[in-house]
This record gives structure tokens, C-alpha cells and sequence, in this order.
């Protein structure tokens, strides 16, 4: 069954009123869609955040008073301050595939940490398409299996059933790197082998 989520149309939009709304713990939203131009409205702020825990992907029912259901999912976060301040929602078709960035869950511990690498996430976020209904709250990602020197990119994870990738597969999503004094330790003896090389090479031609 999917979560529902109530709102009431919104009329007076002047600052002075979104800032009463805000303090009255509703946030002002809008929802929009290839179907139905823009609606102003606004939720109860603890209400969202239930249906938000469920995942920004996934479809669920808005309730406009004194209007009829719409199925959407959440386009957008506004926030102020660390706050919510602003929702967009996006009216969907059940049966029209959907681009979306979905979050990237990862697991497991990478195996060149414990040697001393340093884990970077390039992003966070992935870009695919899916039918509403096939669309993963997040896509997890084991990385356990990164070595000193891995890489993960998109085209290497394992995506659901009826999701497709939009990103490029070449996408660099996380990588395993060597600590930056190793680094500049490695650097400096590539250095001084170059200037070996040279050196040996002038005393060659002499």
C-alpha cells in the first residue's frame, strides 16, 4: 500500500504568511507535472518527513483538499538553515519510465583501508531510469572489495530488476587512494629517479 501524504492549496503567498506558515510547522510545497500546471500548496513539515524516510523515489499519493489525488514523487528539498523550507513535488504517470538521481547506499568496508587507503566517494548519487514502481528507495554498493588503487564506476554496479543506467558507465563513483604522504614519498623517489636518469645520461654523452 503507498503512504499517502494530505495538503491544502495555498493562496497568500507573501513573505509575511510563508513565514506565519513555517511557524505553525507547515512548509509552503508545490506539485506540477506534464498533466496539471502548478499548484501552490502546503504540508505539515513531521508528515513529509514520514513519507520522506521512505525514499525521495518513491511514488506515494498527494491529497489536495477540495482537489483530486495526484501520484508524485518528491523533486525536490529546499532547506534554510539545516531546515526544510520548501518541497517540490512531481505529478507521475504509473506507466511512463522516470530519470531520477537515486542515492548511492554503500556497504561493506573497502580492503585497501585497512592497509592504509583513503576511501573518496565522487558522488553520492546515481542517475537512472526506471517505471515508477521499480524505482529503489537507494541502489546499494558493496565495497569491500576495493584494493589499494580501485576504482568503482558506474557501469560496474549491479542495478534492480527494470532499472536501467542513464549515467555514463565511465562515471567515477569511489575510489581507494594511497595516503597523501605515501603519495608524496612515491612522487619524490619517481622525482629523484628521473633526475638520476638525467644525470646519467649527461655523463654518458661526456
Amino acid at each position: 500500500m503507498s503512504q499517502t501524504l494530505t495538503a491544502e492549496p495555498r493562496k497568500d503567498t507573501k513573505h509575511s504568511s510563508l513565514r506565519k506558515l513555517r511557524e505553525s510547522g507547515r512548509i509552503p510545497a508545490v506539485v506540477y507535472g506534464s498533466q496539471t500546471e502548478s499548484i501552490p500548496l502546503s504540508v505539515d513539515v513531521k508528515e513529509l518527513m514520514k513519507v520522506a524516510r521512505t525514499g525521495r523515489t518513491e511514488m506515494f499519493t498527494l491529497k489536495v483538499e477540495g482537489s483530486s489525488d495526484f501520484n508524485v514523487i518528491i523533486k525536490d528539498f529546499q532547506k534554510k538553515s539545516g531546515a526544510v523550507s520548501h518541497v517540490d513535488f512531481l505529478q507521475i504517470s504509473a506507466n511512463k519510465r522516470l530519470k531520477v538521481r537515486v542515492p548511492i547506499e554503500f556497504l561493506g568496508t573497502a580492503e585497501g583501508t585497512k592497509a592504509g587507503g583513503v576511501l573518496q566517494h565522487q558522488e553520492t548519487e546515481l542517475e537512472v531510469e526506471a517505471l515508477p514502481a521499480n524505482l529503489p528507495a537507494s541502489i546499494q554498493v558493496d565495497i569491500s572489495h576495493l584494493n589499494m588503487g580501485d576504482k568503482l564506476v558506474a557501469g560496474d554496479i549491479k542495478l534492480p530488476e527494470g532499472v536501467t543506467l542513464v549515467a555514463s558507465p565511465e562515471e567515477l563513483i569511489a575510489s581507494v587512494t594511497a595516503p597523501r604522504a605515501v603519495l608524496q614519498a612515491e612522487n619524490e623517489a619517481e622525482a629523484e629517479g628521473e633526475a638520476a636518469a638525467d644525470a646519467a645520461g649527461e655523463a654518458a654523452k661526456e
